[in-house]
């Protein structure tokens, strides 16, 4: 009996089981992305060949302590490989997990292929290639807890691919998704009872593909030219031979027997053109009928009484899409209520605010991923009087003004978001006195690794960052909390943004200034981007999200004065003003925070931006005492302080009290021909006037303030400041 272990995306974990059951896999048990099973090599054949869940299907070689390299080197050292693999052939090593002296899976793949071909040329004298395509045999390798997973990828290449794709839409569903989401909608049993298959924006056809080939008998990977373990030493061809054609035998029979009862529409014509394709290459041509329609036209083809709607309709990630999806969401329920009784929907969404615009009542929800993304697959039974029409409760009338604001605001901004590029900015800011809170956009590009890699369709998606202020004490606890709720709610709506894509922050008033009031610890770390640089953001866990987006212009300005200067930043935070300089062309950054926590994520952001190095210093250190010992000279400075300062590391700081010292000791480190840009937020805050007896000061708080922020004309004071006498040195 060989140890096996078939991987799978998140969610479908169960169906796998139960599906490798149905193979002959008796001790299958489900884990995290996958099923463990045991069975011989027939077996794992099957599965390789039968599957439509699993991802790859991995035959287990040896498991051992592999504390670091070395220990990683010499466990794969005493797997036989000649066994597996002819020195004439190809290999290719994929490595997954890390530990505390393996940290990076790049390395640990290569460390394994050394261990692997070192074997085979101390003793044949030469060694196989690289092919990270098609190899004869594909290693995986799993570093948990401090030991090394050594198996063999006998697919090879993902098995989703099943070897029919000829051409997708923009947003491809893979195979195994699509048939689990045809399990989920019951559609064996459908089609068993001579159900149809209809999806209203079939795009590529995968959905029809799939169910056309599971009502048929038609092996997933019967189209395959390609498996893992083709090349590999311990493969059997005629037990192979044998497992394909019987197959094949299968396919005729249900081919033979297949109904014409798949139908497909989409509005895209290039679209249904590459649909076409795949199901020609899939060998259904003439069972799945495609045509051009509309949603708004919806209705069952002629002749069949029942069946399944099953669709993937867009989710909208970008900036306004999902609340113009919103209409499309609501002719598709419509249709469903109106023209489907009988019949039975499998819908999934990308969010629940889409869900519900479908106005439907799910008799059971799913939840499936597709790559990273969180999805809920929503069942329908249109012929039990279950998916009856669900009005969402009314607006208020002080909720519905915020509404009318919000899309005002939306209206009115969005050409000159698209125009400048901007996909970071303020939606609202306390426009009306009993909403008091400020909305922020955050247009998500990516997240940082951790969890399952997304794909490059989960991305980009729209996140809010709302920040309510504290309600004056007349106004009743209740009614307060009554207003936020509406505010979240309205603000999703608006931006077609699920709650959990909502960051929520309650401030309130304290010693020392405002604060902010119950902070998540999702450690959920997000990218953005400005300018064509990438910054990581945190929505939840800090009272700011990692990028001040109201000094967005002085980002742009910095990026230009920089170039071939040398740039200090002091109160650096995450670094996004450095990044810009060092993206400018400065001749060379320094950063100083004291914050060591700020210091790494500076750190990752010029890694985000493929910079760093040694011209490009960061320095943990308070900036006061910094300066006081600073030796270097500097063309350009930013000096962006908190209002106030309590740390237990360094001597209480006050913007207001300390201001003058502090851009006095950034004098003595000024080029004559230098400039200082001097920032901060309080809103009081007037210039110690004996300031201007060292420096020419220019205040451009007017032009520094983007004109998302211009409702609130003091979110930042801000200077530009020469020694007397002198003048930036031009380029």
């Amino acid at each position: 009996m060989r140890r096996l272990f078939a991987t799978c995306p998140k969610g479908m974990e169960y169906l796998l089981r139960d599906e490798l059951v149905a193979l002959g896999a008796g001790d299958a048990r489900e884990a995290l992305a996958g099923v463990h099973f045991s069975g011989d090599l027939a077996l794992a054949y099957r599965a390789c060949l039968w599957s439509r869940l699993a991802s790859r299907v991995l035959l287990q070689l040896d498991e051992f302590d592999a504390a670091d390299a070395d220990a990683l080197y010499a466990g794969l050292q005493r797997i036989d490989w000649d066994a597996h693999l002819a020195v004439d052939g190809t290999l290719a090593v994929d490595a997954v997990g890390a530990g505390d002296a393996l940290r990076h899976s790049q390395f640990v793949a290569l460390r394994s292929k050394d261990a692997i071909v070192d074997q085979l040329r101390g003793r044949h004298g030469t060694r196989p290639d690289i092919d990270v395509e098609r190899p004869s045999i594909r290693v995986n390798v799993r570093i948990h807890k401090g030991r090394a997973g050594i198996a063999l990828d006998l697919a090879g290449t993902p098995l989703h691919r099943r070897g029919w794709r000829q051409g997708t839409g923009e947003a491809p569903l893979k195979e195994n998704l699509a048939a689990a989401i045809l399990l989920r909608g019951d559609w064996p049993r459908i089609a068993q009872a001579g159900g149809a298959l209809l999806d209203p924006m079939c795009g590529s056809a995968t959905l029809l593909i799939e169910g056309a080939c599971i009502a048929a008998d038609v092996a997933p990977g019967l189209h395959r030219d390609y498996f893992g373990f083709l090349g590999w030493r311990g493969h059997d061809a005629a037990l192979w031979q044998a497992l394909r054609e019987e197959a094949g035998q299968r396919a005729q029979a249900g081919l033979r027997g297949l109904a014409r009862v798949f139908h497909g529409y989409d509005q895209d014509p290039q679209v249904l053109v590459q649909a076409r394709r795949n199901v020609q290459a899939a060998g259904l041509a003439g069972f799945i009928q495609l045509a051009r329609q509309p949603v708004e036209r919806l209705q069952p083809p002629d002749g069949a009484g029942s069946g399944l709607v099953v669709c993937n309709p867009p989710y909208g990630e970008r900036l306004g899409e999902r609340a113009a999806l919103a209409p499309l969401y609501r002719s598709l329920g419509e249709r469903l209520r109106s023209g489907f009784r009988g019949w039975h929907a499998a819908i999934i969404v990308a969010d629940d605010d889409l869900g519900h615009a479908l106005g439907l009542r799910a008799h059971k929800r799913y939840t499936l991923y597709n790559g990273a993304l969180e999805c809920r697959l929503l069942r329908f039974d249109l012929s039990a009087g279950e998916a009856v029409a669900r009005e969402p409760r009314p607006l208020s009338a002080g909720a519905q003004a915020l509404a009318n604001r919000i899309g005002k605001t939306l209206r009115h901004q969005r050409k000159r978001l698209e125009r400048e590029g901007i996909t970071c900015w303020r939606a609202y800011d306390a426009d009306l006195p009993e909403y008091a809170a400020a909305i922020d956009v955050y247009t998500v590009v990516g997240r940082d690794p951790g969890g399952p890699e997304a794909p490059v369709d989960a991305f980009p998606q729209t996140w809010l960052h709302v920040q309510e202020y504290a309600p004056p004490r007349d106004i009743p606890e209740d009614l307060a909390r009554g207003r936020l709720r509406e505010l979240v709610r309205v603000a999703g709506e608006a931006f077609a943004v699920p709650r959990e894509r909502i960051a929520l922050k309650t401030r309130y008033k304290a010693k020392g200034g405002s604060k902010y009031g119950r902070l998540a610890q999702r450690g959920e770390f997000l990218w953005v981007e400005e300018g064509g640089l990438r910054f990581r953001v945190n929505l939840f866990d800090y009272l700011d999200t990692g990028l001040f987006l109201d000094h967005r212009p002085w980002r742009a300005q910095v990026r230009v004065l920089a170039h071939g200067r040398r740039f200090l930043n002091l109160f650096c935070y995450t670094g996004a003003m450095s990044v810009c300089a060092a993206a400018g062309g400065a001749a060379a950054t320094t950063s100083v925070d004291l914050s060591l926590t700020y210091l790494e994520w500076a750190s990752r952001n010029f890694s985000l931006n493929a910079l760093g190095g040694p011209r490009h210093e960061l320095v943990q250190a308070d900036a006061l005492a910094w300066l006081r010992h600073a030796r270097g000279e500097y063309d350009l400075i930013y000096v962006d302080p908190p209002s106030f300062s309590n740390s237990k590391r360094a001597d209480d700081f006050d913007v207001q009290r300390d201001h003058a010292e502090l851009l006095r000791l950034c004098a003595r480190c000024l080029a004559p021909d230098g400039l200082i840009l001097f920032s901060n937020n309080l809103r009081r805050f007037r210039l110690d006037d004996a300031l201007r007896e060292w420096f020419e000061v220019k205040p451009t708080s007017v032009t520094s303030i983007p004109f998302d922020f211009a409702r609130d004309g003091h979110v930042h004071n801000s200077y530009e400041l020469r020694h007397r006498g002198r003048g930036l040195a031009k380029s």
